[in-house]
């Protein structure tokens, strides 16, 4: 991480700390360069702030619904979609919400249901198409789980090791409606941190409050409380 902002004691002699990650700037200084693919970089150049806060343009649900509008439309340019004729719907920025992601991902959902969306979206679309786009659905949201769960394991493996602990337990405080609503965003991020961190035991908290300082505040009051009862 290039940064770590607002970091701040917990009450008590202990000398913890709530870490605030804000690491939506990481990336911004080129080093994450490497994995951005050609839709992040039309996304990135779209926005307000071209080249500002490039890893929450690749993480973020307010992102990645654009992601896949991007993928889809090079892929009906290439005549793997929609028979190559893509609807001005589709052709609208922001058009496709991250909210389409978690209903396409859904355990069980009938694909016909999947092609309601593309009927809202004007697309004439078939039962293939409808597959190849809860394929693209799942990558990219994927994709954005694990890149979550890379820097997580950065910091927890960080702390381990200059604790000199063969074994680390953390609680991390997390809010955002991607990680709560969306169905598998979660569970992938969960089991990518256990893959990348295996000696960190991490349990994550919800936050209610929409706050990133609120998720901080959770999961300091919680690791303080664990330790007392102890």
């Amino acid at each position: 991480m290039e940064e770590m902002k607002n970091v701040g004691t917990v009450e008590g002699d202990q000398g913890r700390m709530c870490i605030n990650m804000e690491w939506g700037a990481f990336g911004d200084n080129g080093c994450l360069d490497h994995i951005f693919t050609h839709f992040d970089r039309v996304v990135d150049e779209t926005t307000i702030n071209p080249g500002k806060q490039r890893f929450e343009k690749l993480i973020s649900g307010m992102y990645l619904g654009e992601i896949v509008r991007q993928i889809l439309l090079v892929m009906t340019e290439k005549q793997l979609l929609f028979q190559g004729k893509p609807s001005p719907k589709l052709q609208t920025k922001d058009i496709f919400q991250t909210k389409f992601l978690s209903t396409i991902e859904l355990n069980g959902l009938a694909l016909r249901q999947i092609r309601a969306i593309l009927t809202e979206l004007e697309l004439d679309a078939s039962f293939e198409d409808s597959v190849l786009m809860r394929e693209v659905c799942q990558a990219v949201s994927l994709r954005a789980a694990q890149l979550c769960a890379a820097g997580l394991a950065a910091v927890v493996e960080k702390m381990r090791e200059n604790r000199g602990l063969e074994q680390l337990s953390v609680t991390v405080g997390v809010d955002g409606t991607l990680y709560k609503l969306h169905p598998c965003f979660s569970q992938n991020l969960q089991k990518t941190l256990k893959d990348l961190a295996p000696n960190c035991n991490v349990s994550f908290l919800l936050s209610e409050d929409g706050s990133g300082k609120g998720a901080a505040l959770v999961a300091a009051v919680a690791s303080r409380n664990a330790n007392a009862m102890e």
